[in-house]
């Protein structure tokens, strides 16, 4: 991905906080967890969120296969203390991650994720890494 297309995905996460102002930061990643975009968080956080979305949303799969039949995942949503974190497919090999405050109101987050991607899901697509030689 050039540098130009990781600015407008971040364009887009910043647009999307804008819609909804509980969001306190969102992360594009790829599937293994590797950033592609992020808006409203540290490097440190963003990172930390990214990872744990990976881990997350591999965990949903394995749950979608064993108990459902296919690994398709729709969205993982953690309610904690203060915050609700939200981890939902975003196109091939891509997820989106959203961290947003306790009091905001889930179907609103869900609601605006969903348009985004669906506004704009070709650009979101993450392709294999190649095999290393």
């Amino acid at each position: 991905m050039s540098t130009h297309q990781a600015v407008d995905l971040a364009w887009l996460l910043k647009g999307l906080s804008q819609e909804v102002p509980a969001i306190r930061g969102s992360v594009l990643l790829s599937s293994d967890g590797m950033m592609k975009a992020t808006y409203g968080l540290d490097r440190e956080g963003s990172e930390y969120l990214a990872a744990l979305a990976s881990g997350l949303f591999s965990m949903a799969r394995s749950a979608g296969t064993k108990f459902d039949g296919n690994h398709q995942v729709r969205q993982v949503v953690a309610e904690l203390e203060s915050s609700q974190l939200f981890i939902t497919w975003a196109g091939y090999n891509s997820v989106l991650a959203v961290l947003a405050k306790g009091g905001a109101d889930p179907a609103v987050v869900g609601l605006e994720m969903a348009r985004l991607i669906k506004a704009v899901r070709p650009f979101l697509d993450t392709e294999p890494r190649a095999d290393a030689p």
